[in-house]
């Protein structure tokens, strides 16, 4: 008996615990949106627990026979942002939930500025404009965007010199006096500060970069022949109220970038810092000489942006650089500045920015852009000092204008005044007995129309007229074409032309590493170029998520192209206009692959011929184009695992490029195929904490050969047959990949209430 009676009990038991759990159970159904239509296979799933569907075909979901209880929910679909949202399923009832779903910024909705100086979404833009926001470069962190831009296919910094480790950026193989940097749509970095302008920006004040391929002087005039890399700053309104990141290698490399918001009544200002510090000379490839310039830089950024009725723009921002980096033999310390003895390069450098944007109070849109910098280094190349100061002022103002419905009018007005001095002939008077700075006053206005005349269709077209005293009216149209029938398919064609005047310092900084005599050959006229590409994006819906190809064939056509010989004379650089013709050509793919699941695949691959054809007298000779490898491209995999942990896998590939040698050389003229690889993987925490660290160059890639004569780098005996009887001379220009090996790092970043 008292074994059914504790049956009975037992089953009581049972039962009321299954009445309670179905009493407790509840249901949870709604509609998942795209604009107006559902949105068909969005993933629905309540975080920490088994529960997950899909949406139909109309966008429609539902969960059945939930615990009730409180729950996260995330709603995720391929192109959109993830939705996540906090709910109470109550017992016994039935919850309804509809969520309007945002498409990704970086997708088609994401509003570009370079390609035609508006804002545009990047779908509607008749010229292709490549985004690239901080997330994209967090997969792989480094202390600079100089270093960062690498990423991107198509573009490639290149080091100039193995000991201080200067250079500029080449886009599709052409060099760095082709590339216009700009922040916030402004062009203060170039010439004497190109690699100084892209280091020192703290990465915490960096909303985007947008680049542009191809020429697009019509709108930005000098040096915007090879492409224009247009830095946007964040709105202060929109920054987190306080951010920093954290990292260092095992090469105690250390950087940090922080920032912090504070606001008025009619302001909102963000004050950006970066650091960084790299102070342990090392030298594994065991030449005496520093693998990697030591560094110390900090840079101060501070941005206003004001609040004015009518929501008028206005906005101010200041930036100040101080650095000091040094490379050399490794037992230079600074009492061997300037001297014959022990060899370093050792470069000062301050630097100030000002950029201001003022929309003037009429009723029309006229904006009005100021910006001011000023740089000045103070160096020594062994015992070669070099000492220069530049200022550029820049004001631009135009009027944006729309004409009825299918017309946008640009129409605005330019003027850019550049002010160098240095310590070298070019800028002494003709008698060589006094100082003369050089003094480039560049005045232009341009128009541009950009006409709808369907929702499918939209033509572009532009002129740019510069004057410049010595070369005189210089000429600037510009043309381009979309057609997109619809949003999973966008044809661009492109036709413009592009110049740059004569500025001898940005010829090539090669000038001033090492030994090399500047030699000018005659009177250098302005270069000039004339481009078109065409340019397809497909994106393919598939079973397994989104595909992404982006195709863009190009061709540039230089005339009048100013050459550096380096061939003629070792201890020489030789420049003249080139007689006859340059041609850049090529073909760039970008694909990337979205899948249903977390993971994310992209790659691209550029194939670039750069070359010249000079007519010398004994006929038409053929050089390629030094530094300008004709295959290069990028790769991407990106995986998040369960409880927000992110491994990415980042690198690029590069093929064979020419190189500087020297007659008799016993380096190789052409660099091999190489990768450089990373891996990283990040833990991401729901109050803005990431904590990441991981292998840079896992495949240990380092360039067999660098310095010619290490031993002599004063070139002391160079001229004996005996010990030298191949003539070499010292020098550091042959460069196709950082000396840095395989190396460990570690960092922390934070967002404090952003929104």
């Amino acid at each position: 008996m008292k074994q059914l009676i504790t049956l009975i009990f037992i089953l009581f038991l049972i039962l009321l615990s299954a009445e309670r759990s179905i009493a407790q159970q509840a249901n949870l159904a709604g509609n998942i949106r795209a604009g107006e239509k559902g949105l068909k296979g969005a993933t629905l799933s309540l975080k920490k627990t088994t529960y997950k569907t899909l949406t139909d075909q109309e966008g429609h979901y539902s969960f059945t026979t939930v615990a009730a209880g409180t729950y996260e929910i995330s709603v995720t679909a391929i192109g959109y942002i993830t939705h996540r949202q906090q709910i109470t399923l109550a017992a016994d009832s039935t919850m309804a939930l509809d969520v309007e779903m945002r498409e990704k910024s970086d997708d088609l909705n994401e509003v570009v500025v370079t390609g035609t100086m508006k804002a545009v979404r990047k779908l509607d833009s008749p010229v292709p404009v490549e985004v690239y926001t901080p997330a994209f470069f967090q997969k792989n962190p480094t202390p600079s965007l100089f270093e960062a831009v690498g990423l991107i296919n198509g573009v490639r910094p290149q080091l100039n010199c193995n000991i201080c480790n200067t250079g500029d950026i080449h886009i599709n193989g052409l060099e760095g006096a082709y590339t216009l940097i700009l922040i916030d749509g402004m062009p203060i970095i170039s010439s004497l500060s190109t690699v100084y302008g892209l280091s020192g920006i703290p990465n915490s004040l960096v909303d985007h970069i947008e680049v542009v391929k191809g020429p697009a002087s019509s709108l930005y005039g000098s040096e915007a022949m090879g492409g224009v890399i247009n830095v946007i700053t964040k709105n202060a309104v929109k920054a987190p109220l306080f951010s920093f990141d954290a990292f260092g290698t095992t090469w105690q490399e250390y950087n940090l970038d922080a920032s912090v918001k504070f606001s008025g009544k009619n302001f909102q200002s963000l004050l950006g810092v970066n650091y960084f510090n790299y102070q342990h000379p090392t030298d594994k490839n065991g030449d005496g000489f520093t693998d990697v310039t030591l560094q110390h830089r900090i840079s101060v950024f501070n941005k206003w942006n004001f609040v004015r009725k009518e929501k008028r723009e206005a906005s101010l921002a200041a930036r100040f650089v101080n650095e000091d980096r040094w490379g050399g033999q490794m037992n230079w310390n600074k009492d061997f500045r300037g001297s014959d003895s022990i060899y370093g390069e050792s470069i000062y450098t301050r630097r100030w920015e000002l950029i201001g944007l003022y929309q003037l109070p009429v009723k029309e849109k006229i904006m009005l852009q100021l910006s001011y910098n000023w740089h000045h280094q103070n160096s020594y190349y062994g015992y070669n000092p070099f000492i220069a100061t530049q200022q550029v002022g820049f004001a631009q103002m135009y009027w944006d204008k729309e004409l009825g419905k299918k017309h946008n009018l640009l129409l605005g007005a330019t003027y850019r005044y550049t002010w160098y001095d240095d310590n070298t002939p070019a800028t002494s008077s003709a008698n060589g007995l006094h100082n003369m700075p050089a003094t480039t006053p560049l005045p232009g206005i341009f128009i541009q129309d950009e006409w709808k005349f369907s929702e499918q269709q939209t033509l572009l077209t532009g002129y740019r007229y510069d004057y410049d005293r010595y070369h005189g009216s210089i000429h600037s149209p510009r043309l381009a074409y979309k057609f997109s029938p619809n949003p999973m398919n966008t044809l661009r064609a492109s036709f413009g032309t592009g110049f740059r005047v004569v500025n001898l310092f940005t010829e090539d900084h090669a000038a001033l590493t090492g030994a090399r005599q500047v030699v000018i050959a005659e009177a250098l006229k302005p270069e000039r170029s004339y481009n078109g590409n065409l340019n397809y994006v497909k994106k393919v819906p598939a079973g397994f998520g989104l595909l992404n190809l982006d195709v863009t064939g190009f061709y540039s056509y230089f005339t009048n192209k100013i050459t550096g010989d380096f061939d003629q004379d070792p201890d020489k650089i030789i420049y003249a206009n080139l007689n006859g013709h340059a041609i850049s050509r090529g073909i760039a793919v970008n694909t990337e692959m979205t899948f249903n699941s977390p993971l994310r695949i992209s790659a691209g691959l550029t194939w670039s011929d750069v070359y010249q054809l000079d007519n010398n007298g004994n006929g038409t000779e053929k050089t390629r184009q030094l530094h300008a490898p004709k295959w290069s491209g990028n790769y991407l995999i990106s995986y998040t695992f369960p409880g927000e942990f992110v491994v990415d896998l980042t690198g690029v590939y590069t093929g064979p490029m020419r190189l500087p040698v020297q007659p008799r050389d016993y380096r190789p003229e052409y660099s091999p195929w190489f990768t450089l690889a990373n891996i990283q993987l990040t833990k991401k925490f729901d109050n803005g904490l990431e904590i990441y660290g991981g292998i840079k160059n896992i495949l240990n890639f380092i360039p067999k050969y660098a310095l010619i004569r290490a031993f002599d780098p004063f070139d002391k005996t160079a001229a004996d047959p005996v010990s030298n009887p191949n003539g070499y001379t010292f020098d550091t220009e042959y460069n196709y990949a950082p000396l840095q090996g395989i190396r460990g790092f570690a960092g922390v970043r934070y967002n404090l209430f952003k929104y």
